[in-house]
């Protein structure tokens, strides 16, 4: 029976609130390194062999480790007007509209369904909540998005994605931690719920916000599904398509293609300069919004 710490005594506290040894801090570290490695030495090695001739390329057989004759011709010829350089311009204009359009529907289901007085708002929740379980099934959808007239549009690229129900009950969780005395108030000096919305509780919600920005933001930017299923028009397709199809080389653009024949470009190379166009603005924008997640998603999930 162990025994009873005594008044002067501090209680004992559990193992994981102890103080760690320095083999396990040595372990700790060395985990982590391990993990830092398995994560970026696969990036290495991509940017590397982007950056690598076609004699180095050759000579190494393939993917290219260390450095060497560093060219940016898989990127000059990439950027110089051609089928890649529009499907950026595509996933650019598609990621930039659709955040915009699915941030401000989330957030407007997201505060209606936060505020306990609204009319119906228990049923629209069920309802949202059984969408997360239930789905009408590709082909239904696929018939819908036609009846609408929707195929070879990049509404297409849009609507059919453009709500996800787990962002909106983060951000109702989050909305509905807000001091309801703060939006008392403010009804009292003649505020409606558009200015409560977008003076409060916006303004107190900015975490949470940037989070659910950034998970649109990359969602858009990383599909490639809807675009393969509704566009038929080869310029049309967003970035993340005509990677797809330089990496499994079905179809090159007309320039690179020719680039390749000849011997002046390799298509190795060019694949891993379309990987790296395409993780580029994911790793450019998450070091700004990382110090967001931890106050962002926590609360948004604790409270709801």
């Amino acid at each position: 029976m162990p025994r009873r710490p005594r008044p002067w005594e501090a209680p004992p506290r559990p193992v994981w609130e102890e103080k760690p040894s320095r083999a396990g801090l040595a372990g700790k570290g060395l985990v982590l390194l391990l993990a830092c490695l398995g994560i970026l030495f696969p990036l290495w090695i991509v940017v590397v062999t982007s950056l690598s001739s076609r004699r180095s390329i050759d000579e190494a057989g393939g993917l290219v480790m260390i450095p060497k004759d560093i060219t940016f011709v898989a990127y000059q010829e990439l950027l110089s007007g051609g089928q890649v350089t529009r499907a950026a311009l595509v996933s650019i204009g598609v990621t930039l509209v659709g955040t915009l359009f699915s941030m401000a529907v989330s957030v407007l289901c997201a505060y209606g369904l936060s505020r306990s007085g609204s009319l119906g708002h228990r049923w629209i929740l069920m309802v949202l909540l059984a969408t997360m379980f239930f789905s009408a099934g590709l082909i239904p959808t696929y018939l819908l998005v036609q009846s609408l007239g929707l195929t070879d549009s990049y509404l297409a690229l849009i609507l059919p994605s453009a709500i996800s129900v787990f962002n909106i009950l983060v951000l109702r969780g989050f909305f509905m931690g807000i001091s309801q005395e703060l939006i008392d108030s403010a009804r009292i000096d003649g505020a409606g719920d558009l200015r409560i919305l977008w003076r409060i509780v916006l303004p107190l919600s900015r975490a949470v916000v940037a989070v659910i920005t950034l998970f649109y933001a990359v969602g858009y930017w990383s599909a490639w599904f809807n675009a393969s299923l509704y566009l038929n028009d080869q310029d049309m397709l967003p970035l993340q398509n005509v990677m797809i199809q330089l990496v499994q080389k079905q179809e090159a653009p007309v320039g690179l293609g020719q680039a390749i024949k000849t011997g002046e470009l390799s298509g190795l190379a060019v694949q891993m300069a379309v990987m790296v166009m395409a993780l580029l603005p994911v790793a450019v924008l998450s070091p700004f919004v990382q110090r967001h997640f931890r106050k962002g998603m926590l609360t948004g999930a604790v409270k709801g």
